[in-house]
């Protein structure tokens, strides 16, 4: 796919209430996935930019070998939520009641990053870098693309 090929801009309204997987890099270059569980608010406007861009993106990371075994450190639930782990990506999943806040379900010993990536995902991610450094164990995303750890309450 080109860069001149056309996106399909997915809307706000499109995700209130439906499960949306979005990708973010960190300032180090490695790669997550977060899932919103339905909360537009925490899903900055640059993951919104291109739903081809974005499929492409998750099934690049889906067909990747799994290079590791599961490391969710809360386990239970969240085992079942490693498979991008299990294949380099950090995987953060909203917090139930808290709005624009990810908690870290399983972090890759050895991510993959950006540089890993075909081009095309390669620019696609540089509007989506975090001023973060994945695997801190919560942090809050504004729509605005920004990042802030943040504590329990």
């Amino acid at each position: 796919m080109g860069e001149s090929a056309p996106h399909t801009v997915i809307t706000r309204e499109e995700l209130r209430g439906v499960e949306f997987d979005w990708f973010a890099a960190d300032a180090r270059g490695h790669v997550a996935q977060f899932m919103a569980a339905g909360d537009d608010a925490g899903v900055p406007d640059a993951a919104l930019a291109s739903e081809e861009l974005l499929e492409a993106l998750h099934v690049w990371i889906d067909t990747r070998p799994e290079t590791e075994p599961p490391n969710a450190p809360a386990g239970g639930f969240d085992e079942h939520l490693t498979p991008p782990q299990r294949r380099g990506a950090f995987v953060y999943d909203r917090v139930p009641d808290e709005s624009s806040v990810y908690r870290l379900v399983a972090a890759p010993r050895t991510p993959f990053t950006v540089n890993d990536l075909p081009e095309h995902l390669r620019v696609y991610l540089k509007g989506l870098t975090l001023d973060a450094s994945f695997g801190e164990a919560r942090l809050r995303v504004g729509a605005d693309g920004t990042a802030r750890v943040t504590k329990e309450v």
